[in-house]
């Protein structure tokens, strides 16, 4: 998140608040996954509505690669803003990896914390 801010405040970037709006895809991707997982049955049968969910997330994922890369394009933002913005994907995409990896095992003890 630290470098979504830099990239709307720093003053080489006209501090301008068009990449903040990739905070938007950070709210929406986890939902479609949490909600199929809610209503999936773990019979080990291939599960529609999960691999849906999933090719919704995604979307989501690669929209919030892909906006500002067309932010960038359209010289709506500099480059150097859509390149922190990219960066900071990368650092909240692999933080909601990691907790679904590490709270998503079956034999998990949530007690722990």
């Amino acid at each position: 998140m630290t470098f979504i801010i830099l990239a709307c405040a720093l003053p080489q970037y006209n501090k301008e608040w068009w990449p903040f709006f990739v905070v938007l895809f950070y709210a929406l991707a986890p939902i479609p996954t949490l909600v199929a997982r809610r209503y999936s049955d773990h019979s080990g049968q291939s599960n529609s509505c999960l691999e849906a969910a999933i090719f919704i997330t995604m979307g989501i994922l690669v929209s919030s690669f892909g906006l500002p890369i067309v932010l960038a394009r359209a010289l709506v933002i500099e480059w150097g803003a859509c390149f922190l913005t990219i960066a900071g994907n990368v650092v909240v995409y692999a933080t909601l990896l990691g907790f679904f990896l590490t709270f998503d095992q079956d034999d998990s003890d949530y007690s722990m914390w």
